[in-house]
């Protein structure tokens, strides 16, 4: 017997069981969570999965620059935050109907260069992001963990 792709596919109400009540619009910890598995429910939603590994980062610029190539951003995030943001949203509300998001933001640095206040600068743009696309009846939901 021969399977094919849509023999493994997942029917909708199994694919979400790792974000059963998590909200739709939201930013936390990814404490109980795996990457594979937000991975999964991400395909298995037919969302958009977007992954950064930020171990490497040691200050601001480093931070926007891995998000924006590893979250594939064709909008260039430039030197702040706001970029962030605004390359997250606008540009791609624009280009078309988005299923949902689930976005992982791994080992965000803790360090001189990439401070409390930085990281929670960071986490209020993602926040500010979930609002925008909740707004649009969209689900963002970003999943983080620091160094």
């Amino acid at each position: 017997m021969l399977l094919d792709q849509a023999t493994f596919k997942q029917p909708a109400a199994q694919a979400d069981v790792p974000l059963r009540g998590v909200r739709p619009n939201i930013v936390q910890s990814i404490r109980a969570f795996r990457v594979p598995d937000l991975q999964a429910a991400a395909q298995g939603l037919g969302h958009h999965f977007l992954y950064a590994n930020l171990a490497n980062a040691q200050s601001k610029q480093d931070v926007l620059d891995l998000i924006s190539q590893q979250f594939m951003l064709t909008v260039q995030v430039g030197k702040n935050f706001d970029s962030l943001y605004d390359s997250m949203t606008d540009p791609v509300h624009k280009s078309g109907p988005q299923p949902g998001f689930i976005a992982v933001l791994e080992h965000i640095p803790a360090n001189a260069k990439f401070d409390k206040e930085a990281r929670e600068q960071l986490l209020d743009i993602f926040r500010d992001t979930a609002d925008y696309w909740g707004d649009r009846k969209i689900p963002f939901r970003c999943f983080y963990s620091f160094l």
